[in-house]
């Protein structure tokens, strides 16, 4: 996948652990862990916006874009 998370990272930044950030943005530490793995199909707006105002971060220091190998060489 091309999108990356890097919520471990903002996480730590704030020394704020899963279950933490999932009680303030109302949500199962079971999903914030989805996300954070890399493993989420989608995320809400208004999610991220949760995400953001518990972290003090923008949407950027959660979410980046990496091309993909395949796609580089563009064996189609």
């Amino acid at each position: 996948m091309a999108i990356v998370i890097d919520l471990d990272v903002q996480l730590a930044k704030k020394k704020m652990s899963v279950s933490e950030l999932a009680a303030a943005i109302d949500i199962t530490p079971v999903n914030v862990s989805v996300l954070k793995n890399g493993r989420a199909k989608a995320v809400r707006f208004s999610t991220l916006d949760a995400i953001c105002r518990a972290l003090e971060c923008q949407p950027g220091d959660v979410l980046r874009w990496e091309p993909d190998e395949a796609g580089v060489s563009g064996g189609e």
